[in-house]
């Protein structure tokens, strides 16, 4: 990781320092930061004589060696001082509060703009909305692209960023299109890396966020940053992790909630951990207690769904989502436990 001594290289800068890692196999990945530009060597990076050609450049500071598998997500990583911010919000600094239906029916729009604002009130900073929906069952609602639509209508009478999980190109093509602040990948995409791949390619350059969720069969840690570390690649480093429940269940709960491994991720990436009791838990009694379990483990933040009445849901609201009135309990709950844990 090259780290200049200014925020950033000049393009002519920039040309000399790839010259001299092309010599030796390498290549150089701009990573653009809220105030300043870091440099990856991708490739092998142990050259003496390259780490010393560069070193020795007037306008370098130094160069870090990360020695793990996911350089740039690594916690060592000079992009540990990287800020997200999304919804007025800091993530890592202040509770990010991401909330709303798993699914938007386009029969019924106005359940979802009354729910957008519900969830505003509530104290929400970002409104998840599912346009598109992976269904094990191929018969069952798969999601509607004229649901779109109303997510952003949604957003243009509440003022809140979007959230979406997109499955395939065309998907992310009309999110990005769209002005979706917020790309989801779901769990069944989590370990898809030709579709991170071209996430991570269509977001360079862009204040795209991606919230990445971990991969459903008990996905090692190294494993989960490591696909983060597919998108991150390409330039954008907006990425957060979100542990939503692993297989195989736990009895009683949808998944085997796993709001546990926050700490873990924290001691190997300085990604924020945005964690998702709905899916963990599957059923609305349980989700306050894991998400306020979640924010005891150090967790930045929540994504859960909920809905003004979760029985007219459809896909997962009618059994996981809560209601506005639920949402706000847990906001303020969490707050509670954040300002705790967080003054230690």
């Amino acid at each position: 990781m090259i780290i200049p001594k200014g925020p950033r290289l000049t393009p002519e800068q920039l040309q000399e320092v790839t010259s001299i890692v092309e010599e030796f196999g390498c290549r150089i990945q701009t990573i653009i930061g809220t105030t300043r530009s870091v440099y990856a060597i991708l490739g092998d990076e142990r050259s003496e004589t390259m780490r010393g050609r560069i070193e020795g450049l007037p306008y370098i500071d130094r160069i870090d060696s990360i020695q793990s598998s996911f350089k740039l997500m690594d916690v060592r990583s000079d992009l540990a001082s990287h800020e997200i911010r999304i919804g007025g919000i800091g993530v890592r600094k202040q509770l990010l509060v991401i909330a709303g239906q798993c699914t938007i029916d386009p029969k019924n729009p106005n359940i979802f703009i009354e729910t957008a604002h519900a969830v505003k009130e509530a104290g929400a900073h970002v409104l998840r909305g599912g346009v598109w929906k992976p269904r094990t069952n191929p018969y069952s609602f798969q999601g509607d692209n004229r649901s779109m639509e109303i997510l952003l209508e949604a957003s243009r009478q509440t003022g809140l960023p979007v959230n979406t999980e997109v499955m395939d190109e065309q998907h992310l093509q009309i999110a990005l299109q769209a002005g979706v602040q917020m790309i989801q990948i779901g769990t069944r995409n989590a370990l898809n890396y030709s579709l991170l791949r071209q996430i991570g390619a269509a977001i360079a350059g862009r204040p795209t966020i991606v919230l990445l969720k971990r991969s459903r069969h008990m996905g090692p840690i190294d494993e989960f940053i490591s696909a983060a570390e597919y998108i991150v690649n390409f330039g954008n480093p907006n990425v957060m992790l979100c542990p939503r429940g692993t297989m195989p269940t736990l009895e009683g709960y949808r998944s085997h909630p796993d709001e546990s491994i926050t700490p873990l991720l924290k001691e190997r990436t300085w990604a924020p951990v945005i964690v998702d009791p709905s899916h963990s838990v599957g059923k609305a009694t349980y989700v306050e207690a894991c998400s306020l379990a979640s924010i005891a483990y150090g967790a930045d933040g929540l994504c859960i769904e909920a809905h003004v009445n979760p029985a007219k849901g459809i896909g997962d609201d009618p059994k996981q989502s809560v209601t506005p009135e639920t949402l706000r309990r847990i906001i303020e709950r969490a707050h509670a436990i954040w300002a705790l844990t967080r003054s230690r």
